[in-house]
């Protein structure tokens, strides 16, 4: 018998240990070379973790909720075994569970709106009822379902092959397959159709009620945030400065350049970006806005580290962090944003990718909010947001002369941590970043 020792991968280098949340294999099945075993949390993201190796999985030595230390063995694989077997050592006795409810990625960092439109997706929870009770869909099979546009309940009907009648990679894309072709399954009997809200609560309370009140458990990651914000509250004094932005050039700009870029690069381009761009030149001219607390002390950070607000489709929110972006083009920070952004979506960023900004960026006019008082990610001091950008009649002052005109205005705020920056270098900060945005180069070409 050759064994291999299944152990917890380096998950980035803040991260030392990881929680089993779910087996997805049991004592005596059979693993193919890169089948997933077990999925994990960690404080930052959730992840899958492959076996790299094909055999039998002879031992489980962690249950689902153990905390597991990174480089841990966890599980043990015999390479030599060719047929699913019972495992002869002492199983390890699970609890029935009820059904959990996780999203697909855990955040870092959390600020208080998304920079990026959610997809026109339905959503889909780890773990979702069907007909016959609780199914689970792994990350692989909702990023399928999300790319396809395939909505619960269509995911619901489609017959597995995996263990428990769980849906695998092959399965979904059999079902894609014969959809071209007309052929589709037959619906199950009973099916509860997705609602707004992703989270799922205990069985008792699964079947929801038309009219009536019900009840919903907050989710890990919806209780990370809950946590993350009122710490926040309870740790920095508040204080939010606002002001308009004439976004002329800046539109400009972006209309002139947008379809090239997208047929060049087949990628959007954003306003996203500029935003970054500017927060980062204000950053250099005010870098006493770029710091974080430790007690009594100030950290003045070197490397100007940006986090944005991306919102997934579950309603969640993470946080990815462009760093070193002071070093960077703007070709090169719309490059970082929708790279950071897509795979933000699909679960697929690493820890060190999520830690380490040093301020941050919401965009709050994604969704028509014109401005709006974000709150501090913590252990940064600062988060700067932006509204939509409408029309408006305006004053332009002119040495001729004053003339009414219309302009594509955005509120612009900041909120910053008054323990240690005051309304005046809060507010010289924001009119830095106004300035560099109004005096954009909009004859520049990416």
């Amino acid at each position: 018998m050759a064994n291999y020792e299944v152990i917890v991968p380096k998950l980035g280098e803040s991260v030392i240990e990881a929680t089993i949340t779910k087996w997805l294999k049991n004592e005596g099945d059979r693993i193919q070379e890169d089948e997933t075993i077990v999925e994990i949390a960690t404080d930052k993201v959730d992840s899958e973790i492959p076996s790299l190796v094909s055999g039998v999985l002879i031992k489980k030595l962690f249950l689902e909720g153990d905390t597991v230390p990174v480089g841990a063995v966890f599980a043990i694989i015999d390479t030599a075994g060719n047929d699913k077997v019972v495992a002869t050592e002492q199983p390890v006795q699970e609890e029935p569970k009820a059904a959990s409810c996780k999203s697909e990625t855990t955040l870092a960092a959390l600020s208080g709106n998304p920079v990026f439109e959610p997809e026109t997706i339905v959503p889909l929870h780890e773990e979702t009822p069907s007909a016959s009770g609780t199914r689970f869909y792994s990350p692989l099979v909702r990023s399928i379902a999300q790319q396809e546009g395939i909505s619960f309940t269509e995911l619901d009907s489609i017959t597995g092959t995996g263990n428990d009648d769980r849906i695998t990679k092959q399965d979904i894309l059999t079902y894609l397959k014969d959809r071209k072709t007309g052929i589709k399954p037959v619906e199950p009997p009973v099916a509860i159709a997705a609602t707004a809200n992703p989270v799922v609560a205990s069985p008792a309370i699964q079947q929801i009620i038309p009219g009536e009140d019900r009840i919903v458990e907050m989710d890990r990651i919806r209780q990370l945030i809950a946590s993350h914000m009122v710490k926040s509250v309870q740790t920095s004094a508040h204080v939010t400065s606002f002001q308009e932005v004439d976004m002329t050039r800046v539109v400009q700009w972006r209309e002139k350049n947008k379809d090239a870029f997208q047929k060049r690069e087949n990628e959007k381009l954003t306003y996203t970006p500029v935003f970054i761009e500017a927060i980062a030149k204000a950053v250099r001219d005010f870098p006493l806005v770029n710091v974080s607390v430790d007690g009594t002390k100030v950290i003045i950070h070197k490397n100007i580290n940006i986090g944005m607000a991306v919102s997934l489709p579950n309603f969640n929110l993470i946080v990815p962090v462009l760093r070193n972006t002071h070093e960077k083009s703007l070709l090169g920070i719309v490059k970082s944003v929708n790279d950071l952004a897509a795979r933000a979506r699909i679960s697929k960023l690493i820890p060190d990718e999520i830690s380490g900004g040093t301020i941050s960026l919401t965009n709050l006019g994604s969704f028509g909010t014109l401005m709006g008082t974000p709150i501090i990610n913590q252990p940064q001091t600062a988060i700067v947001a932006v509204g939509a950008i409408k029309k408006r009649a305006v004053v332009i002052e002119t040495p001729d002369g004053d003339t009414i005109a219309i302009r594509p205005i955005m509120m612009m705020s900041v909120t910053y941590d008054h323990r240690v920056i005051d309304g005046s270098l809060g507010g010289q900060f924001l009119n830095r970043i106004v300035q560099h945005l109004e005096s954009f180069d909009n004859t520049q070409t990416i």
